[in-house]
């Protein structure tokens, strides 16, 4: 009989950080640096405001931080605030095999979990690790069947992460880890119906709360199933019409899911990404102007569409899903960064009027990180380009250099008077400092402190 649940709680358990080596500690502390840029950039969007006022009232004793604001939660409800604020933006990162996005459940229920029960910066990065490692290899379990039925697969997955990762830092027992894995299952929500809408990002949220709390019960001895992801009625057969659940536990310890991590240089669905790149290269090699254009079509994986064939976007959270949003902001400004996802740039006539003129077409044989992009001018000309793999993809990853200047830029959006400095130095170093919620208190407001 299979037993992928307590394979899993096992390794979790025996795990140690010298066997973690030294370059995967360093993809976590990337990881980590791109998570709370894109936290302190999405820290005053409206999914957050809105949050808070929904949640601030029933909260308990202020135990974690809000990054990037003065308010102090429960680690519970600070966790489900930190998830939202962290994928708002839509900048984080993604497991491209599969399309996880696995900072920010886990993340964002240990940096608020440590601020209760304090842990060293290398139990956070080792705990934030298993975390990652523990989702992506469920979700690579139920990929792509899982994903295509409609469920939201880092929410689904990500409980699993954090519980995993919580529940580490807790010292749980194998047998408290099996617990608490299915205490995650019964847990494990999230559909895709919601995206282009704020519940998208509270798929995050509360999975990094769920998570947090499956650890909880099971230190005090919940019990739970010992077959939760397995077992005919458990995760993997429940929610996803087949699966291969070899995947969760071949070569585990041997190889890290973290170092097929990807990092997003726009703040939208990845998908998207190789059309971005086209039309950015269509208008620098061609000096084209956005009125001179005729219309712009694009060859994409059907992948593409799927997520984001979203031609009219409404408002900024549906144009972070709309390819067609993001070939006109290409071709407009030149840039696609955080201010093109506004709901000015989206009812601006420019961007609608060009969004009009964009057609997509289906194409099995492109691959899902690419795009071909051809652009008509009213004069006749043609231009075209194929892009086999999108920036901050595996085969064109972002450097180090990169990631700091997104952390930047992003603090610059949400959070201006961050020393980014102290920030970015404090995550390089961050497995040899003692206290790991001085990624929290170094992140907010100073006043935050006092609260």
């Amino acid at each position: 009989m299979a037993d992928e649940t307590k394979q899993l709680a096992r390794f979790i358990v025996e795990s140690r950080w010298s066997d973690i080596s030294k370059d995967v500690r360093h993809e976590a502390k990337r990881s980590l640096l791109n998570w709370l840029g894109c936290a302190l950039g999405g820290s005053n969007d409206p999914a957050v405001d809105t949050a808070l006022a929904a949640l601030r009232e029933f909260s308990g004793p202020p135990q974690a931080s809000v990054l990037g604001r003065h308010e102090r939660l429960d680690i519970l409800n600070a966790a489900v605030v930190n998830g939202i604020g962290s994928n708002a933006l839509d900048f984080d990162d993604t497991h491209l095999k599969s399309v996880i996005h696995p900072t920010v459940p886990v993340a964002a229920a240990l940096a608020s979990f440590v601020e209760k029960f304090p842990a060293t910066g290398a139990q956070f990065l080792h705990a934030f690790i298993l975390g990652v490692e523990v989702e992506c290899r469920i979700g690579n379990a139920v990929s792509p069947a899982h994903y295509d039925s409609g469920w939201h697969i880092t929410s689904t997955c990500g409980v699993f992460g954090a519980a995993a990762a919580c529940g580490k830092l807790l010292k749980l027992s194998e047998q408290q880890m099996t617990w608490a894995l299915g205490i995650a299952a019964t847990q494990a929500a999230g559909i895709t119906a919601v995206h282009g809408s704020m519940s998208k990002c509270f798929n995050m949220g509360h999975a990094a709360r769920n998570g947090i709390l499956a650890a909880l019960l099971a230190q005090k001895n919940f019990t739970s199933s010992e077959r939760g992801i397995e077992a005919p009625r458990g995760f993997a057969h429940v929610l996803s019409p087949s699966c291969d659940l070899n995947a969760i536990t071949d070569g585990l310890g041997a190889s890290w899911e973290l170092s097929e991590n990807a990092y997003k240089p726009y703040p939208c669905g990845i998908v998207g990404h190789a059309v971005i790149d086209a039309c950015l290269d269509l208008r620098t090699q061609h000096s084209i102007a956005p009125d001179a254009i005729e219309r712009i079509d694009m060859r994409v994986h059907p992948l593409v569409l799927m997520l984001m064939g979203n031609a009219v976007p409404a408002t900024a959270l549906q144009a972070k899903l709309s390819v067609h949003h993001c070939a006109a902001m290409a071709f407009i400004f030149g840039a696609v960064g955080v201010k093109e996802f506004t709901d000015a740039c989206v009812h601006d006539p420019a961007a609608v009027g060009l969004r009009a003129r964009v057609t997509a077409l289906e194409d099995a044989a492109v691959g899902k990180e690419a795009a071909g992009v051809s652009v008509t001018l009213k004069n006749g000309t043609k231009h075209e380009v194929y892009v086999p793999y999108a920036t901050g993809s595996l085969q064109r990853p972002m450097s180090d250099a990169d990631l700091e200047n997104k952390f930047r830029a992003l603090a610059a959006w949400g959070f201006s008077t961050c020393n980014t400095h102290d920030v970015i130095e404090l995550i390089w170093s961050f497995d040899n400092i003692n206290d790991a919620a001085s990624l929290a208190r170094t992140t907010v407001p100073s006043a935050a402190a006092t609260v």
